[in-house]
């Protein structure tokens, strides 16, 4: 390396190790060079030959440092104090003249000296500092900022002032008038009681403040005894002039103060792992291309819904499930329903993801093409809550599906803060505006939110659809990290871009299986019965091929019925899966004719109708029961009064009671002929007053016709 101006050389032989040296000034000629040692606060420019100094550099008695630790590191990220700009530009105005002179003069001691004389008499400056000036200038890098103080170094920086009887400190106003100091200085034994205080009283859950912890120190570890208040021992402190003061508290405990311990004890670990952490990490450089890392997890949508069976009905907030690729942020699936966040909604968010989105969304109505949403595949590994994707359920998505599945720990939902701030997204996108949305804050006296709920699970599903669609194809994130291949190829920052670019480029991920395997494996499993009407299951009756060839409700009716183990999507009850244990596949049933009230319902909506109806048979059977009462109470009492008028009229001879039978028959059966007959010319008589002689003078008018009197004579006599 040659050898230039500002170049540190340091002296490794035994005579001058340690020595560092910088090049001040080489001649024209090449022949001479000036040098100053940066480390000793009196040294003075030498001439050396350049030709020893690389004989030196050329046996290894001198290295050159790469780096320079004596020059100010000054920028503008670094700024200057106006105090240190003022020194810096009054030291360069005073040695100004010396430096600025031509052919390394001011380097010759005759001529620097009489340069030193000159300027001393013009600025009144010293000789000494004058020369503390150069020497400040030549051994900083020779840069007009190598003037600039060093402040910093006063004081005595980072180390503890010894405790002595003198009172250290600005006086407090107060010893200016006593004459005297007040006050203590902090030593070791005093330290000892604040840090034990700080931990009894500051570093704990109650989060008390600073002063108060003071406070409750003072009382602790600085009393001088105890006196009795009604009965309460009281500690007694001394003087206020001899005990420490607050600012001494805090001073001691900000120096030794550990953040990260603070906040762990005031607000426990869990919450400094969520919100206090370092976030230094990326989730992007989890997964290496799509279908890598897919990260799931529920939330309560902040909106009402209302009943799709009955409008006026509102059934509460539903459960929402999303699916998000790590590689790509792109959305591959979701659920709404109204189950809690558990196994079964986490199973019908993963299913969808499987489903195909061309035919999913047809069924809302809804028209895309495979570009618009591309994703229908299961992933290499699931990151989930603790709960849903944990234990047995977990073990049967590994050994069924080949997915690997791992949870984060509890209460660490950073660990999934891509999923975690869709959620926010959607929800100040989309939910928030919708009628029905929860408003926050609800002040006293503002309508009621609930009541503006119009929508259905079926509508709000619709609406979540078009949502992920506008997510996956104009949601720009330009804060993602692309890496040099993707810069290369000009990917737009896009998820379904990414999505796109990722299959082309990081394929090996994904993988693909039929609906039939996926749904046998993720849908939720209940029982069904076969019955003479129907395979029932869920209040509803279903049929399909195989039990019409097979006459399973003929032998149902005839032999009683059984049960079938049935697999099912609570989003849409038009079809239920049998599980074919033959042929291994799901046989689909569908509803029969009778019940197509149900078609296109939720299973959590007509689950909901039938146990309202259920409640409405328990609420009617107070009535019933009432009713009951007063029906058998009636029939008891005219059993009591035929008894009683039967007795009176009762003979000894029962076996002649039961001859006359037939006789007696006879004998009630005339009575009531002669009673009960109908005479139709009374009744023609009551209607019509005028007698027979009228028709012979008046023209003829028809008879009444009989069944119309037949019919209010009946009515008639049965009001008597």
């Amino acid at each position: 390396m040659s050898i230039v101006v500002n170049t540190l050389l340091e002296w490794l032989n035994e005579s001058n190790v340690g020595k560092i040296e910088r090049v001040l000034w080489i001649s024209s000629s090449g022949k001479d060079i000036v040098t100053i040692e940066i480390n000793n606060p009196k040294a003075l420019p030498k001439w050396q030959k350049l030709i020893d100094i690389e004989e030196a550099i050329k046996f290894g008695f001198i290295l050159i440092l790469q780096s320079d630790p004596y020059a100010k590191n000054v920028s503008l990220l670094n700024p200057i104090f106006s105090k240190y700009q003022d020194y810096r530009d009054k030291a360069w105005s005073i040695i100004a003249p010396i430096i600025e002179m031509d052919d390394g003069k001011a380097f010759i001691p005759s001529l620097r000296g009489s340069l030193i004389s000159e300027v001393s008499q013009r600025t009144g400056c010293s000789k000494k500092t004058i020369y503390k000036y150069l020497r400040s200038y030549w051994q900083g890098g020779q840069t007009k900022n190598a003037l600039l103080p060093s402040f910093e170094r006063c004081g005595g920086k980072g180390s503890e002032h010894q405790s002595s009887e003198r009172k250290r400190g600005r006086p407090r106003k107060l010893s200016l008038t006593t004459q005297r100091p007040i006050g203590v200085n902090v030593n070791e034994e005093i330290r000892e009681k604040f840090r034990r205080g700080i931990k009894l009283f500051y570093l704990n859950r109650k989060e008390a403040t600073l002063t108060s912890a003071f406070q409750l120190t003072l009382e602790k570890f600085f009393h001088c005894g105890y006196t009795s208040h009604n009965g309460v021992l009281v500690p007694v402190l001394p003087p206020i002039d001899e005990l420490p003061t607050l600012a001494q508290f805090r001073y001691w405990y900000f120096k030794e103060r550990s953040i990260s311990h603070e906040i762990c004890t005031r607000k426990g670990e869990r919450r400094f792992n969520l919100d206090y952490r370092a976030v230094t990490g990326n989730s992007t450089k989890m997964a290496f291309g799509p279908g890598s890392i897919y990260q799931i997890d529920a939330t309560i949508g902040d909106v009402y819904l209302v009943s799709s069976l009955d409008r006026s009905r509102i059934i509460g907030r539903p459960v929402i499930y999303f699916i998000i690729d790590v590689f790509s942020r792109l959305i591959t699936g979701f659920s709404v329903s109204l189950e809690g966040p558990s196994f079964l909604g986490a199973m019908l968010a993963l299913e969808n993801a499987t489903a195909d989105k061309v035919s999913f969304c047809s069924t809302y109505g809804i028209t895309i093409t495979d570009f618009d949403w591309p994703s229908h595949h299961l992933p290499e590994t699931i990151l989930a809550d603790r709960g849903e994707l944990e234990g047995y359920n977990a073990d049967n998505l590994v050994n069924s599906l080949n997915i690997k599945v791992s949870n984060t720990p509890p209460y660490r939902a950073d660990w999934k803060g891509i999923i975690e701030r869709h959620f926010h997204t959607c929800n100040e996108k989309m939910i928030r505006w919708i009628p029905g949305a929860v408003q926050k804050p609800h002040d006293r006296g503002d309508k009621d939110y609930r009541l503006d709920a119009v929508l259905d699970l079926h509508q709000f599903r619709k609406l979540m659809i078009i949502c992920i669609l506008d997510h996956n194809k104009n949601h720009r994130m330009d804060w993602y990290q692309m890496d040099e291949f993707m810069i290369t190829d000009h990917v737009e920052p896009y998820p379904i871009e990414l999505w796109k670019w990722g299959i082309q480029n990081r394929n090996g991920y994904l993988r693909t299986l039929s609906p039939e395997i996926v749904r046998l494996n993720l849908l939720p499993t209940a029982t069904a019965s076969v019955t003479p009407k129907g395979i029932y299951f869920q209040s509803k009756y279903y049929t399909c091929a195989k039990a019409t060839e097979q006459q399973w409700f003929v032998k149902a009716r005839v032999s009683g019925r059984w049960k079938i183990k049935i697999a099912f999507d609570p989003r849409n009850l038009d079809n239920i899966y049998l599980h074919d244990d033959t042929d291994k596949q799901l046989i689909t049933l569908h509803l029969i004719d009778s019940n197509q009230t149900f078609k296109s319902r939720d299973w959590y909506e007509t689950t909901d109708y039938f146990e309202l109806k259920n409640i409405e048979k328990y609420v009617a059977q107070t009535d019933l029961i009432q009713s009951q009462a007063e029906f058998h109470a009636t029939i008891e009492s005219i059993v009591k009064e035929a008894s009683e008028q039967t007795s009176q009229y009762k003979t000894p001879n029962n076996h002649h009671r039961v001859e006359l039978i037939r006789e007696n028959r006879r004998t009630e059966r005339d009575y009531e002929r002669s009673k009960e007959y109908w005479d139709l010319e009374e009744s023609l008589a009551e209607e019509s007053p005028s007698n027979l002689s009228t028709f012979e003078t008046c023209e003829y008018i028809a008879p009444p016709k009989p069944i119309e009197k037949l019919r209010k004579l009946r009515s008639k006599k049965l009001e008597l």
